[in-house]
């Protein structure tokens, strides 16, 4: 019934969505700026290059892609630590002390 639909078909689709995926960071990331009429970086751009980059990474490793499984693997580090430091600032900022009155 499906005889179009080989499993590199499949993997080939899986990439095409990781990197749609990936790409569409840059498109959340400029309207974020346009929105604000300066350059900014929303937390979502963070989580489409998460999202896109594990997506990527497993398309990667499925090639056997040395390079490719490289790239993204360190990518995603870089990505998920700015998740982190974003959310202990968050954390941290509902912590603060107002600031006393005279």
């Amino acid at each position: 019934m499906f005889d179009w639909l080989t499993w590199e078909l499949v993997w080939v689709l899986i990439g095409f969505g990781g990197q749609a995926l990936f790409t569409s960071r840059f498109i959340v990331q400029w309207w974020a700026s346009e929105k604000a009429g300066r350059s900014v970086v929303p937390v979502a751009f963070w989580y489409f290059s998460v999202g896109g980059g594990l997506i990527l990474l497993i398309y990667a490793i499925y090639k056997k892609d040395p390079v490719f499984i490289s790239g993204q693997a360190l990518g995603l580090i870089v990505y998920a630590r700015n998740l982190y430091l974003i959310f202990v600032e968050r954390s941290n900022a509902g912590r603060e002390e107002p600031p006393a009155t005279k």
